[in-house]
């Protein structure tokens, strides 16, 4: 608030519009409760004023130029929120656009209710609303949204695969687990989100010139990703006619910075919009970077912990060996530390007689450390996999295997297709149910 007067300072970036003088005007009266902080010439103007704390809403053009999810976000984590003055009257297509940015309020070219949206949207800003690094949906629109962005929070089951370093065999699961729900009628989106650099498209033999996380990714940070513009990112796949749609991940490791915090949750949440299950391979790091209060940045294990913080269900990859093991245990204290109530799944990797120990012994070892909704074992069945990657397949399309039979128990479990603990009865953990 304006010490002096009370009023909620505002930064005004109208860019050429003419109605930035009638603005100017109207939030210069006494009594509508705010009031101008700043005239901003530019986008890199007004950022810079918003960066400094002494304002709490912008009035923007809706067609001001360089506008999009990234910069929304980085006013929210300054506490501004956006209003968008729509002078075109774009109709419905401009108005989920500028949802989907993040703004908060929107008003018409007469500037009707300005003055309620703008302390609306200080409001919401100041309370922390929306999503981490993100500009979280509109609080107060003049007019209403219409099309996916107002559909979020469909009943899409999201489960992410992950496991720690040294792999430990993530992406053959996350694709053949992805390829067996598939197979059983379901709808599933399988989104390659390793900041490390993915490989399922390699594992699907899908010859990709673009990545399509990073096309989804810019969509979103223009406003125009919906379930319509996914699906034609998404890549279509398998032979046997299974409703498996793929978005490839990124193509070189280094291009991790092109994903924005805001912009991957509106991935995710598009991604919920388009099938009935989504599958997120990510990556094994849980860390995160020090905390920077001047840092706009995405930070390189966000994808990961992002859609982990998200999950309904947690399947974690480790192999049998002493070193896997090792790991596992490990991880499983880093997951619960990041998400305590997470549901969690466990699938023991590569197993076989030679290591010496019994199914038995490494579920009490997984016990001691969480209490999983199940702990499943896949054999070490190399010619399975092999014949799989080799041909650019699925397992389910690469034939039988006791490979691809380990896989379907799991894919049972996620589907709740048959009791969970299979001859070992666990207690169903509900708590950790994130939707």
């Amino acid at each position: 608030m304006n010490a002096a007067t009370g009023d909620v300072p505002v930064l005004v970036a109208a860019g050429s519009a003419t109605w930035e003088s009638s603005a100017v005007e109207r939030l210069g009266r006494r009594g509508g409760g705010v009031a101008v902080h700043k005239r901003c010439v530019d986008l890199t103007d007004l950022v810079a004023s918003a960066s400094t704390g002494l304002a709490r809403a912008a009035l923007v053009d809706a067609g001001l130029p360089g506008l999009d999810a990234d910069t929304v976000s980085v006013l929210a984590r300054s506490g501004v929120g956006v209003v968008a003055v729509d002078t075109a009257d774009g109709g419905a297509a401009v108005r989920d656009r500028l949802h989907r940015l993040g703004v908060r309020g929107i008003v018409g070219p007469d500037l009707g209710g300005v003055d309620d949206a703008l302390r609306d949207a200080a409001a919401s800003a100041g309370a922390g609303a929306g999503p981490p690094g993100g500009g979280g949906a509109p609080i107060e629109e003049v007019f209403e949204p219409s099309g996916v962005a107002a559909g979020r929070g469909a009943a899409a089951r999201l489960v992410v695969v992950w496991g720690p370093a040294g792999a430990p065999g993530r992406t053959t699961l996350a694709v053949g687990l992805a390829a067996e729900i598939a197979h059983r009628d379901r709808s599933v989106l399988l989104l390659d989100a390793d900041p490390y650099g993915g490989a399922v498209a390699q594992h699907l033999g899908v010859l990709d010139g673009a990545s399509g996380l990073l096309a989804a990714a810019r969509a979103a940070n223009a406003g125009e990703l919906d379930a319509t513009r996914l699906a034609a990112l998404a890549r279509c796949v398998g032979s046997d006619g299974s409703p498996l749609r793929v978005l490839t991940g990124l193509p070189r490791p280094d291009r991790w910075l092109e994903v924005r915090p805001a912009t991957y949750d509106d991935v995710l949440d598009a991604a919920a919009t388009l099938a009935d299950w989504v599958l997120v391979d990510v990556g094994f790091s849980l860390e995160g970077d020090q905390d920077d209060p001047f840092a706009t940045g995405p930070q390189r294990n966000l994808m990961t912990t992002a859609a982990l913080a998200r999950a309904d269900e947690v399947v974690v990859v480790g192999a049998a060996d002493p070193v896997g093991l090792s790991r596992l245990a490990r991880g499983l204290v880093d997951l619960h530390d990041l998400r305590p109530d997470a549901a969690v799944r466990v699938v023991v990797n590569r197993t076989r007689a030679s290591l010496g120990w019994s199914e038995s012994e490494i579920h009490g070892m997984v016990e001691g450390f969480v209490r999983p909704r199940d702990v499943h074992f896949v054999p070490d069945d190399r010619a399975g996999a092999d014949r799989a990657l080799m041909a650019g397949r699925s397992l389910v399309e690469a034939g039988d295997s006791t490979l691809r039979r380990a896989v379907a128990a799991v894919a049972d479990g996620v589907l709740g297709e048959r009791p969970e603990g299979g001859g070992r009865r666990l207690r169903r953990r509900t708590a950790g149910r994130a939707r």
